[in-house]
């Protein structure tokens, strides 16, 4: 009975941390972007991973705020192929592109204020 409850309890907690958040990644839109010279914010994420969940919570926020900024995203596990395009190893990871160049490279940070000055800079 004691097993059937801790699989309850992690299958219920899994889907309560479980990322609202789809794969907006697009290798024609990156390419244009910085062929625009555009900032292009890319974020890797996993469905259960809640530093992940942190992480888009501050990006959406970020995308609402900063309107010239790209802000692209994928699900690491399942879109493996933009992860090995990006050289992107973690769910948490967040890329920062200007000018045609990987200018900022950030692993699992949560900081509201941090993840801005990666965008800002």
């Amino acid at each position: 009975m004691k097993k059937i409850l801790i699989i309850i309890f992690t299958l219920f907690t899994m889907k309560t941390f479980a990322v609202d958040k789809s794969t907006t990644f697009n290798n024609e839109i990156f390419q244009k972007a910085q062929l625009e010279g555009k900032t292009v914010v890319i974020n890797s994420w996993n469905e259960t991973c809640t530093t992940c969940k942190a992480q888009i919570k501050i990006l959406d926020q970020a995308e609402n705020e900063f309107k010239n900024v790209l802000f692209l995203s994928f699900e690491q596990t399942k879109d493996k192929d933009i992860a090995k395009q990006l050289g992107i190893d973690y769910w948490t990871t967040i890329v920062v592109y200007k000018d045609n160049k990987e200018v900022h490279r950030s692993i699992g940070q949560t900081n509201k204020a941090k993840i801005y000055e990666l965008i800002k800079s």
